[in-house]
């Protein structure tokens, strides 16, 4: 089969922008959460964008919210629950599963505990919604994804990069060809968090790509459309626990363009995304992974958050994943099983290409071995 030219690239992304669900962007006014299950609590959780949807009567379907709440120490998920009126709290994810109430399971669950916990969800007939990364390994992504085509319910990796204003700016820029023939995909991810227990706790697979390095990667992933790369380098270096420290990887695709990424846990980078084509570059600015800012060819463009008065947040940005829920709901309205922004195709390559380069670096973890 011959190679694609990278304008056709960029034609065929031109195509594909067409999308039936809504542009996140018009708004943070609607909650798709009927259920959250969750692995901590802070003292002020990211649930505060649940604040924005708005009163029933303004809605044109059942208003929705949080009903209830899951942890394993039943104490801290009724402290949450009282905190943030939520009307149920259980002290096991089954029990919430089982809750004929709960519609959509949010699972923000250590990563080797989301297959268990999305395959619970899914088994009581729920539509989930799995924090990235989805899995440890592809091998568990691939059993998640089979099982929710086999019972028809719906299931996302929840990337909230993608649902972002500015960069669903950048994604009109790109199907505008803007910027021509696209050839460069540039991206940084890099925090000083060795310190925090989990990122370098080898039995829960930490380390720079599942936390950071997928950010990057997804960004990659959708400037080239979701194709599978021709070809995959990296280098890096591990922990002293055996997670992979900083990696740097080259990604080469049909038709010659490149895509590349260094990810690190314990040195600061740029954290920016930089998209290069024959007529100019677009730069996503820090921070990237929840981005507010967007250079065109020299011009630069702002997307402020909306205002939460008086609330903090767990995560920088925190306010940006009301994003990802509208669009979860009106995935939801329209009957949908996945979502025409993060497929599951694409979910299954995204894990098959970390884990391609986990073990060009000799990272393993013990899921790999079940």
């Amino acid at each position: 089969m011959p190679r694609e030219r990278p304008k056709e690239i960029t034609k065929r992304l031109k195509k594909k922008k067409k999308i039936p669900c809504t542009p996140v962007s018009e708004g943070c006014n609607f909650s798709p959460y009927r259920g959250r299950l969750h692995h901590l609590f802070p003292p002020r959780p990211h649930t505060s964008v649940f604040h924005t949807h708005p009163s029933p009567s303004s809605l044109t379907v059942a208003p929705l919210q949080v009903v209830a709440v899951a942890a394993r120490d039943l104490s801290r998920a009724k402290e949450f629950a009282r905190k943030h009126d939520i009307p149920k709290a259980y002290g096991s994810y089954e029990e919430l599963a089982k809750d004929p109430n709960v519609e959509v399971a949010y699972i923000g669950t250590q990563h080797p505990q989301h297959k268990a916990t999305v395959l619970l969800c899914l088994a009581a007939g729920k539509a989930v919604l799995c924090e990235k990364p989805m899995g440890v390994n592809a091998a568990e992504v691939r059993e998640m994804v089979a099982e929710a085509r086999s019972r028809g319910l719906f299931l996302m990796e929840a990337i909230w990069t993608r649902f972002f204003p500015a960069v669903e700016a950048l994604r009109s820029v790109l199907a505008q060809e803007t910027l021509g023939d696209l050839r460069v995909v540039q991206a940084n991810f890099g925090k000083s968090i060795a310190n925090v227990p989990r990122s370098v706790d080898w039995a829960q697979a930490g380390g720079s790509l599942l936390d950071l390095g997928i950010y990057c990667l997804q960004f990659i992933s959708m400037v080239y459309g979701g194709q599978k790369p021709e070809k995959i380098s990296a280098v890096g270096r591990r922990y002293e626990t055996g997670v992979d420290d900083t990696v740097s990887v080259l990604l080469q695709y049909p038709g010659g363009v490149q895509g590349s990424f260094t990810c690190s846990i314990t040195s600061q980078l740029s954290n920016t995304v930089s998209v290069s084509g024959t007529k100019g570059m677009a730069q996503i600015l820090d921070p990237c992974w929840c981005p507010t800012e967007l250079v065109v060819k020299g011009e630069h463009k702002e997307f402020p958050l909306p205002s939460a008065p008086g609330e903090e947040f767990n995560y920088t940005n925190g306010m940006g994943m009301c994003y990802e829920a509208k669009h979860v709901r009106e995935c939801l309205k329209k009957g949908l099983k996945e979502s025409p922004m993060i497929t599951l195709a694409e979910s299954e390559l995204l894990a098959d290409i970390l884990e391609e380069v986990r073990k060009a670096i000799g990272v393993t973890f013990p899921q790999d071995k079940c």
